[in-house]
């Protein structure tokens, strides 16, 4: 990358996006929101099967950059300009990560909070440390939700709980959130790298075309049975076609492990 506000590395199939902010616990101002979104461009470009997102320090992220917001007040810069602000960086870095086609998975070892939790969310797979926490807390900033949240939360937790989560603004446990649903793992602290990696490795080295089409079917929500089989029908004629699928019939019926290769 350009600068190191977002520090990209891909290798042995997985792109690692690490927010490097440390010092203002990954908060996302403008330029790293416009980073993310670089990085996660760079990534549909490379030979990535699956994606890490993590926070540099002890937090994942402090959501939106609330000094900016205070500079923002006190140099007297109009409402609708600080709104665009918000929808044109903060909230297009969420939505590109909830768009990656790829399975995604937030590494969570901290705080995550605000437009930072709405990150967490918005990727696949959620895994935790007993450290990590989780709020939704812009009342606390008196402000609304942004970054997707709105449409993310309640669709993990239910609407009343997603409404008294915004309401409190509770900073949820490790174990509460995966309780919740909003954590998909939480690891002990001994073994936390090594639960992460494990199941990282699983997902690069599994069969890609398969499982960003999956993706896209679960993420569709349909409506109906028909419309859903519909879908995976059309989905099951690419994957048929692949080299992934040859391989894997192939050795359910040799009874060995397949040697995925993404294609």
């Amino acid at each position: 990358m350009a600068s190191d506000l977002v520090v990209l590395d891909v290798s042995d199939g997985v792109a690692r996006v690490t927010l490097n902010r440390p010092d203002a616990r990954n908060a996302i101002s403008a330029a790293l929101a416009d980073e993310i979104v670089a990085a996660f461009d760079t990534i549909a470009d490379s030979d990535a099967r699956c994606v890490v997102l993590e926070g540099a320090g002890p937090s994942f992220c402090a959501g939106g950059d609330v000094q900016a917001m205070l500079d923002g007040i006190e140099g007297d810069v109009p409402a609708a300009q600080r709104v665009d602000l918000v929808i044109r960086s903060v909230n297009r870095a969420v939505g590109r990560v909830y768009e990656c086609s790829l399975p995604t998975v937030a590494k969570i070892d901290g705080p995550a909070f605000g437009a930072g939790a709405g990150l967490a969310i918005a990727c696949d797979v959620q895994l935790a440390s007993p450290a990590a926490k989780i709020s939704f807390g812009f009342r606390r900033v008196g402000l609304a939700l942004d970054s997707g949240v709105s449409f993310l939360l309640p669709r993990l937790v239910g609407l009343n709980t997603a409404k008294e989560l915004v309401f409190t603004g509770e900073l949820v446990s490790a174990d509460r959130a995966r309780e919740l649903g909003i954590f998909t793992r939480v690891f002990e602290s001994d073994s936390f790298e090594e639960g992460v990696a494990n199941l990282v490795e699983t997902i690069a080295t599994g069969p890609t075309v398969a499982l960003t089409a999956s993706k896209r079917l679960l993420n569709q929500r349909p409506d109906s049975f028909e419309s859903a089989s519909g879908s995976e029908a059309m989905a099951q004629g690419v994957a048929f076609g692949t080299r992934d699928h040859a391989e894997g019939a192939a050795a359910f019926v040799e009874g060995r492990s397949p040697q995925f290769e993404g294609r």
